[in-house]
C-alpha cells in the first residue's frame, strides 16, 4: 500500500468522525453556543482551558480572526503545550492535585462566567478538578472529551470520575480509545491521530453557533477580523476597546 492511500484513508477516517459529531452532537453544540451567547449578553466572561494538545482547539479559539474576542486562554503554566522541558513534566503535571484550584483562585474567572474544558481522555486530575472548582465558584462549565475513555479507561483522579462527570453540557468527541485512526501491516502502533482535527471544528462550531444566537437576539457578536486585510487592525483595536474590560490577553 503506497503512502498516498494511507494518507486517504487518514482523511476518510477525520471526515467520517466529523460527520458523526455533526449528526450525533449538533443539539449539544448548539446548547452550549446558547450557553456562550448568554454569557456574553450578560456581561460575563468566556475561558477555555486545555492540557498538552487539548490545549491547541483551546489555542485556537483565542485571539483568533473570525472568533469571538472574548475568548480567553486559562493558562496553566507548563501544561500548555510542547515547549515545556522535558516534554514529559507536561503529562505528569496534568495528574497532580491541586493545581487546578490555584489557577482558577488566582484567574479573573467568577460567578456566571463560562469555561470550556478540552480533554480528550478526561482521566487525569488537572481537567476533573478544573471542571469541579469552576462550577463550584459559580462557572458554566462545557467539556469537550471523548466519552469513550469513561469506559475504555480508569480514571486518575481521587474521586474515579471523569471530565464528562463535571460538566453543564458534555461535547464528545467520538474519538477512539488511544486516538489513532490507522493500523498498517509493518507498522507496530496505531498512528494518526484525528482528535484536533475533530475537536478544533467542535469549538469552531461552537463558537459560530454563539455568533448566530447572538445576532438573532439584535447584539452584534464581538469578532475579530484578520490583521492582514485593510481595515482589520481598525476593527480589532474597536472591538478591543469595547470589550477591554473581559479580554486579558491583551495584558
Amino acid at each position: 500500500m503506497s503512502e498516498s492511500k494511507l494518507a486517504g484513508q487518514f482523511f476518510d477516517a477525520a471526515i467520517g468522525l466529523l460527520e458523526r459529531v455533526r449528526d450525533e452532537e449538533s443539539a449539544r453544540i448548539n446548547e452550549a453556543g446558547t450557553v456562550i451567547a448568554d454569557a456574553v449578553a450578560a456581561g460575563h466572561k468566556l475561558f477555555a482551558f486545555g492540557a498538552g494538545h487539548s490545549s491547541l482547539p483551546a489555542q485556537d479559539v483565542v485571539y483568533r480572526a473570525g472568533g469571538l474576542a472574548l475568548m480567553n486562554f486559562l493558562a496553566v503554566p507548563g501544561t500548555a503545550g510542547i515547549d515545556v522541558m522535558p516534554a514529559t513534566l507536561g503529562s505528569a503535571l496534568e495528574r497532580v492535585d491541586g493545581l487546578a484550584g490555584a489557577v482558577l483562585d488566582s484567574s479573573p474567572a467568577s460567578d456566571g462566567d463560562v469555561l470550556v474544558i478540552i480533554s480528550l481522555s478526561g482521566r487525569n486530575a488537572l481537567p476533573v478538578e478544573m471542571a469541579m472548582n469552576a462550577r463550584a465558584i459559580g462557572l458554566k462549565v462545557i467539556g469537550v472529551t471523548s466519552v469513550a475513555y469513561a469506559t475504555g479507561t480508569r480514571s486518575r483522579h481521587v474521586s474515579g470520575t471523569f471530565l464528562k462527570d463535571h460538566c453543564d453540557i458534555v461535547l464528545d468527541s467520538k474519538i477512539a480509545v488511544g486516538d489513532a485512526e490507522l493500523t498498517h501491516e509493518g507498522i507496530e502502533a496505531p498512528f494518526a491521530p484525528a482528535s484536533t482535527v475533530v475537536t478544533s471544528a467542535i469549538m469552531q462550531a461552537v463558537m459560530a453557533a454563539a455568533a448566530g444566537e447572538l445576532v438573532a437576539r439584535g447584539v452584534e457578536p464581538p469578532l475579530l477580523r484578520s490583521g492582514n486585510v485593510d481595515g482589520g487592525h481598525e476593527w480589532n483595536g474597536r472591538v478591543m476597546q469595547e470589550y477591554g474590560d473581559r479580554i486579558f490577553f491583551r495584558h
